[in-house]
């Protein structure tokens, strides 16, 4: 790919994720669409081959609402996890009150008209105002190249990926499921 094309490429990104992130409609956590220098980026709908980029997985567990996906974004260089999510065209939504360290929704999951209800019969839907409920949550998960998943111990802003890392937003309601499937 030629440095032009590439250019026109990342533009073209870049202006994708500032539309998506006004239809929004609540502050969102920053992302850029750009690539990490020398890289060209490449989607495809299944999990990276060993070493080939960073593996996105989208899992809304047992909510009604699903947007499941699993996307490979080709990359020979580390990238940042919102940048990875941003050309993969993950739409994240933080909250008002932490709008880059808690992510609310993806692509508008769960909807602010969605119940949720706790193992004890509470019923609460997502305002996106602060933090989420203890028994409904969006969790991020990292699995490194040759390792087991584990949670970020970074958010989205400031995490770090290699290629063959692999980066997994995963609804949790009611502590199920306790974590990624393999």
């Amino acid at each position: 790919m030629t440095s032009k094309t590439r250019t026109l490429v990342l533009a073209a990104l870049a202006g994708l994720a500032l539309t998506l992130s006004a239809c929004a409609g609540t502050a969102a956590p920053e992302t850029s669409a750009s690539a990490p220098e020398g890289t060209s980026p490449v989607l495809s709908d299944v999990a990276c081959e060993a070493g080939e980029g960073v593996t996105v997985v989208i899992d809304s567990g047992d909510l009604d609402e699903t947007v499941d996906r699993t996307t490979c974004v080709v990359t020979d260089e580390p990238i940042g996890a919102a940048d990875a999510l941003a050309i993969a065209a993950v739409v994240v939504e933080g909250t008002t009150e932490y709008p880059d360290q808690i992510v609310c929704r993806v692509d508008g999951v769960p909807s602010a008209e969605t119940e949720l209800t706790a193992a004890d019969g509470t019923v609460v839907t997502e305002s996106c105002e602060s933090m989420p409920p203890a028994f409904a949550y969006w969790s991020l998960w990292v699995k490194p190249a040759a390792g087991e998943w584990g949670y970020a111990e970074e958010g989205l802003s400031t995490l770090q990926l290699e290629p063959g890392d692999s980066l997994e937003l995963l609804f949790v309601l009611n502590d199920e499921p306790a974590a990624p499937a393999a």
